[in-house]
């Protein structure tokens, strides 16, 4: 299809050349040959005037136009994206579409099962795909590859609108044979015990509980990293580490091991999840569908619990 005397599909060549800087890597995800790659290449440096890739030794770097294009180009295909794929009304008895969501391990445990079950009776042909919330997943959004991130509000960018899943406390948690969960903690005590702490993405970016405790101030002794949430309640099970837990997560976790609980030796505020979406979305019928279905999962296990620890 041509705009104006452009062929469109070379915009989606264009992103991917531009976010890959190498024709190789670009056809390889294009399902194109190199040389078709390159000619597309050939297409849209004619048609914008500039090279917009140009050899830097023996890699391409993108021109300052194609830096100023790319922002554009990327909100340009999201809108499409968005508008093509979105219909007039959304049935979810015959809906057939599969949404894509960025969480982490800890919300797949506490209310992926719970938000499966409530819509496989009522939404057949509705899928869901969970990829890991790194670093990239705010640029996923942007270019649509990706429908909602559920993150803690912390560590969501202000570009896109959000909506609240849930609030969650921390606490400690332990081996139950633990003497420092026989009573309750001292800050002290807290910071000088073994821990199993977590990182997540590629540039070890904080958890929300790390990042409360530096801002108080408080350094504890990290035995073991790992970039899992869910691994945290084996690693602490005949030991005498401690680990910072989300409530729910950790609730779960005392069900089914020899875990104890109890309160932290530190106010923590509460962790806001929330869901972002693409602004081109904002009305999507499909999302709203999906926010509802979770807030109603979120409800029910929240209303089937004792009451949640104090900030």
């Amino acid at each position: 299809m041509r705009f104006k005397g452009l062929d469109l599909n070379l915009l989606v060549a264009l992103d991917v050349l531009l976010e890959e800087a190498n024709v190789s890597r670009a056809a390889e995800r294009l399902h194109l040959s190199q040389p078709a790659t390159s000619a597309a290449l050939r297409r849209l440096r004619a048609w914008f005037s500039d090279p917009l890739l140009s050899p830097h030794g023996k890699r391409l770097m993108l021109t300052p136009y194609a830096l100023r294009l790319r922002p554009q180009l990327t909100h340009l295909l999201a809108g499409i994206d968005a508008f093509a794929s979105q219909p007039a009304l959304f049935d979810p008895a015959t809906a057939q579409r599969r949404f894509r969501i960025a969480m982490s391990d800890y919300l797949a445990n506490v209310v992926l099962g719970s938000l499966i079950n409530a819509i496989a009776g009522i939404a057949p042909g509705i899928e869901l795909e969970i990829v890991t919330p790194d670093d990239t997943a705010a640029d996923l959004l942007e270019r649509g590859e990706i429908d909602l991130i559920i993150a803690p509000q912390e560590f969501i960018t202000p570009r896109n609108p959000t909506r609240l899943v849930l609030e969650e406390h921390h606490v400690v948690a332990g081996w139950i044979g633990n003497p420092l969960m026989q009573a309750p903690l001292t800050v002290e005590a807290f910071a000088a015990a073994g821990h199993v702490s977590v990182r997540l993405g590629r540039i070890t970016r904080l958890t929300f509980a790390e990042a409360q405790l530096r801002a108080l101030g408080i350094t504890r002794r990290e035995e073991l990293i790992v970039p899992s949430f869910a691994l945290v309640p084996d690693l602490l099970v005949g030991t005498m580490r401690l680990g910072i837990m989300h409530e729910r997560l950790a609730r779960r976790a005392a069900r089914r091991s020899d875990i104890a609980i109890q309160p932290l030796p530190v106010p923590f505020p509460p962790m806001r999840e929330v869901a972002q979406f693409h602004r081109a979305r904002a009305d999507d019928a499909g999302l709203l569908w999906l926010f509802g279905e979770l807030e109603r999962v979120v409800a029910a296990d929240d209303a089937a619990q004792a009451p949640l620890t104090g900030p």
